[in-house]
């Protein structure tokens, strides 16, 4: 194996923290989202939002997920580097190796929570479709 370098986990470090932002950019958008269906909820009660409920629910729970990860892979990123600069290259690579399955983690998380994302747009462009049939 090639020996790391202090510049491995620094490319790492980058990468994980503009996906961190794309997480918290999601978070912030559904939490937005959260407060829309809530007041549309108590207003107009429907099995539609209800739906669209539960499916909020289950997103954030991955969402929060795939930021644990995320974070936790840039944390054992800053560990490789300090492990590197003290010169326990055995360890370090270790601790990069786990760095990086939780990076995999994270970003298979983030693909479920993508198809769930898109089963929730399914359902609203069902219920779009449904007062179209009545009419015909």
């Amino acid at each position: 194996m090639e020996e790391l370098s202090l510049t491995t986990p620094a490319l790492l470090f980058s990468a994980v923290s503009l996906i961190l932002l794309a997480y918290t950019n999601r978070f912030l958008s559904y939490a937005q989202l959260v407060r829309m269906l809530k007041e549309q909820h108590l207003q107009h009660p429907s099995k539609v939002t209800r739906a669209q409920i539960d499916n909020l629910r289950r997103r954030l729970h991955l969402t929060r997920t795939m930021q644990l990860l995320g974070v936790t892979s840039l944390f054992l990123c800053v560990v490789t580097m300090f492990l590197i600069y003290v010169g326990l290259m055995l360890l370090s690579a270790y601790v990069f190796g786990a760095a990086l399955l939780l990076l995999v983690g994270s970003l298979g998380v983030s693909i479920w929570e993508i198809q769930i994302s898109v089963r929730a747009l399914e359902i609203h462009l069902k219920d779009m479709e449904n007062p179209l049939d009545k009419r015909d």
